[in-house]
């Protein structure tokens, strides 16, 4: 059985847990409100300033850790909220904000618009940095991705949106030598 399935997650004041005909976990709190439909095979209980998660089955339940894991992300989603930051690198590469669209200069003959979607906040904090943010880890991960997309690094130069602190292993280009 795993053992991150068998901690309870603790539940800070200003934060609700519902669990609706263990069916669906409904997470309220100051950063808005979060749903997961409980995955097959486990139970989410309340009780008082905590939640468990427990297996039906005896046997091995790999959804068991996963949906302790999720019930714990939707907690700390609606109490703290998740972020990334997106580094952007290349001549003339740069962002801004039109209104809640994302306008990316990454060196195409055209503009690449990405609308925000609903629940995520992204911020351009200078023209070479973006921070996205939100409180469904799993959304803010992939907006992250899908900007990412747009221009992944490259080996050679470097060049591209990259994350944070994201190491970009750089190749060598061509040797300059002679043509035998």
């Amino acid at each position: 059985m795993s053992r991150v399935g068998k901690l309870p997650v603790p539940i800070p004041s200003g934060v609700t847990v519902v669990v609706e005909d263990d069916r669906v976990v409904r997470v309220k709190g100051p950063n808005g409100e979060l749903t997961h439909p409980v995955l097959t095979g486990t139970r989410v209980v309340v009780e008082g300033a905590e939640a468990r998660v427990s297996s039906e089955r005896v046997v091995r339940n790999p959804a068991f850790g996963t949906m302790r894991a999720k019930l714990n992300n939707m907690v700390l989603g609606v109490t703290t909220g998740f972020s990334r930051s997106l580094e952007i690198q290349g001549t003339g590469y740069r962002a801004a904000m039109d209104g809640s669209t994302l306008v990316l200069q990454l060196g195409y003959s055209h503009p690449i618009h990405f609308p925000v979607p609903q629940g995520i906040t992204i911020k351009v904090e200078n023209p070479t940095r973006i921070k996205v943010s939100g409180a469904d880890k799993a959304q803010v991960g992939q907006v992250a991705a899908n900007i990412r997309g747009f221009r992944p690094p490259e080996p050679y130069k470097g060049k591209g949106v990259r994350y944070e602190g994201e190491y970009v292993r750089r190749k060598a280009g061509k040797a300059a030598g002679s043509a035998s």
